[in-house]
């Protein structure tokens, strides 16, 4: 069974070009699953049954969150297609349990001034600071995911038309727009930030748009770790993810009055519904401004 995830793992990363965080999830999922059954006495795959995953997802609702559990029910669907193509098991026994039914979290995100103040935080003054801004810029200009921004070299970017080209889930390309101020923070970081970075390894990064102080390709941990470091710098911020600019890209274009759809296809999403929960944002936002506004409220 090992030797099957470990293939099944390869083809995520090389085929469906799944993100190393999605990676390491699903490998930690498999393997718990692997433990399960081996202490049930299964050593294969195409023994198991409906009524084993679903003692599987059973057990785990006594010590995990509805979403890991849903996570983990998806990764063990997923695995099991991929066998079945590769006619070790004749069918898929995950298809037939009910995943756990999710509330819907509303997300985060900035308000327009918290967020002029956030792309403002970094000392341009500095190889790093230029790197900063122009990458804060990019996230909120885009709406790009982290994975997508980190996979980002530079010769994907065409500034002369304000677009780049992002691979995003499922090896999906798509062309983000990024706007005047991301364009013109990328225009500094390329010709007086990124060669310095780029010197420290002595090239080695080779395309890759944003650098680290090595030299070498920015991860999505250090993406995370320097926005830790502007929220600290700006007063009055929460703690806030990559993701959280995602949203605030998303609500700011649904509050002025942009197309869902077209929101759709800037986001990359595959279905609309991922979309729609920016609605409700939108809606909290101007009931808020209602009450605080009308004085009949």
């Amino acid at each position: 069974m090992e030797h099957q995830v470990d293939l099944y793992m390869q083809y995520l990363a090389v085929e469906k070009r799944v993100s190393d965080h999605t990676l390491d999830h699903y490998f930690s999922d498999l393997e718990q699953f692997i433990g399960f059954l081996l202490r049930e006495g299964l050593e294969e795959f195409g023994r198991v049954t409906y009524l084993d995953v679903r003692t599987f997802m059973g057990r785990l609702s006594k010590t995990h969150e509805k979403k890991s559990i849903a996570r983990k029910l998806s990764a063990l669907r997923s695995l099991y297609e991929f066998l079945r193509r590769e006619g070790w098991v004749e069918k898929n026994p995950a298809k037939e349990v009910r995943s756990p039914k999710l509330e819907r979290k509303l997300p985060n995100f900035l308000y327009a001034d918290a967020m002029e103040q956030l792309l403002g935080a970094p000392d341009t003054s500095t190889p790093l600071g230029l790197r900063d801004k122009a990458l804060l810029e990019v996230l909120y200009a885009s709406g790009v995911r982290v994975s997508e921004l980190v996979a980002l070299d530079v010769s994907h970017l065409d500034l002369s038309q304000g677009m780049a080209l992002v691979f995003g889930k499922g090896a999906k390309e798509r062309l983000v727009l990024l706007g005047s101020q991301a364009v013109k923070a990328l225009q500094h970081y390329l010709a007086h930030g990124r060669p310095s970075l780029w010197n420290t390894a002595g090239g080695g990064a080779g395309q890759a748009l944003f650098l680290n102080k090595n030299g070498t390709r920015l991860s999505d941990r250090s993406v995370r770790r320097i926005l830790d470091k502007y929220v600290v710098l700006c007063a009055g911020l929460q703690h806030i993810s990559p993701h959280t600019l995602r949203h605030t890209f998303a609500t700011h274009l649904l509050d002025n009055g942009a197309d869902l759809r077209a929101i759709q296809e800037l986001l990359g999403h595959s279905s609309l519904s991922s979309t729609q929960i920016y609605t409700h944002t939108a809606r909290e936002h101007l009931e808020r401004v209602y009450t605080q506004a009308h004085p009949r409220a």
